[in-house]
């Protein structure tokens, strides 16, 4: 696995900068490809071939059913929202459902407030989790697969993440529902998206804010990259935003730290396991960085990294992990 991972990252080249406001994105470009036939998630929820409900009529809060009823694989983004059922939820990490299966995939609630039926199945509203947060959970996810094996977060410490962004974006939610951070700063996200595109062969992106790295994500072939560029602009926006800097730094310093940050992943520890679906998750460590990526048929299909907050250690999560018993009984 690491060699796949290595040679992937050493397909990637850097291309010219794009810049809104304190948002700097730069191309990551490859001529690689995975050959691999997939949905993705907002394809197959568009299609109705795939359903997402609760695993029963009593829900369990970290857990979802998912039923792909295509012939297709479907790849389900980390950190991508589903709203509905009786809360909203998160993906807690990327996932290959595979044709005709159903699966129960790890998520974590991002609406505290809620345990009663919205909808009976879920829905998608175009949402990636903000790139801050997704960062905390890779590190809570690291750690939960270490102690427990599971693909777990901290639910208290997500949560509590929330309400500060709430409270730093003075958005108002009865549910503390991450959903109304973006529904108040929707004019300004997409503002945010129309400013940022695709170029050819452009497989991911590296993304900084106020000239300092926050993280990249790439995928195996520039299709599926275009296809979810919009959510992981709005992701990486949404911090810009809470940031407040005075301005992005593309200057040829940040683009220097967009390299080594590269050279970094290719430099990262790898721990390997089975995935939740098909294919082997990757977990990637380094002093400065964490991250994960997804490995199917010897092909990379989704790699996030992300800086490590400052002051953050090696080895374990900010938080402390409750027992996966203890959280799957949790409902508010």
């Amino acid at each position: 696995m690491e060699q796949i991972v290595k040679t992937y990252i050493g397909s990637i080249s850097i291309g010219q900068p794009q810049v809104h406001n304190n948002l700097c994105l730069f191309p990551l470009v490859s001529g690689q490809r995975d050959s691999l036939d997939y949905l993705t998630l907002e394809e197959a929820l568009n299609g109705q071939v795939i359903s997402v409900a609760e695993v029963s009529e009593g829900g369990s809060v970290p857990e979802l059913s998912v039923l792909n009823t295509s012939g297709r694989m479907v790849l389900i983004l980390d950190g991508e929202e589903v709203v509905g059922a009786k809360q909203n939820r998160i993906v807690n990490t990327t996932i290959l459902v595979a044709a005709g299966a159903k699966t129960v995939i790890p998520v974590s609630c991002v609406e505290q407030g809620r345990w009663t039926y919205d909808t009976p199945e879920f829905r998608s509203e175009g949402r990636v989790m903000a790139s801050k947060m997704r960062a905390s959970k890779a590190e809570q996810v690291k750690f939960s697969l270490r102690t427990s094996g599971c693909f777990a977060s901290d639910q208290g410490a997500i949560w509590g993440e929330i309400r500060d962004l709430l409270c730093d974006m003075e958005a108002e939610s009865p549910s503390a529902a991450m959903s109304a951070v973006y529904r108040k700063e929707r004019p300004r996200l997409e503002e945010y998206a129309r400013r940022f595109g695709s170029v050819e062969g452009q497989v991911g992106a590296v993304f900084a804010i106020n000239g300092r790295v926050a993280g990249m994500d790439c995928f195996g072939k520039p299709e599926t990259f275009a296809k979810v560029l919009r959510k992981l602009v709005e992701s990486y926006a949404l911090d810009a935003l809470d940031r407040k800097g005075a301005g992005a730094s593309d200057d040829p310093e940040t683009a220097k730290a967009a390299g080594r940050f590269i050279r970094g992943a290719a430099a990262c520890r790898l721990e390997s396991r089975p995935s939740v679906g098909l294919g082997t998750d990757c977990r990637l460590e380094s002093a400065e960085a964490t991250g994960f990526a997804l490995v199917h048929e010897g092909q990379l299909l989704h790699m996030s990294l992300f800086t490590k907050r400052r002051g953050a250690s090696e080895g374990e999560p900010s938080t402390r992990m409750a027992r996966f018993s203890q959280r799957r009984s949790r409902t508010r």
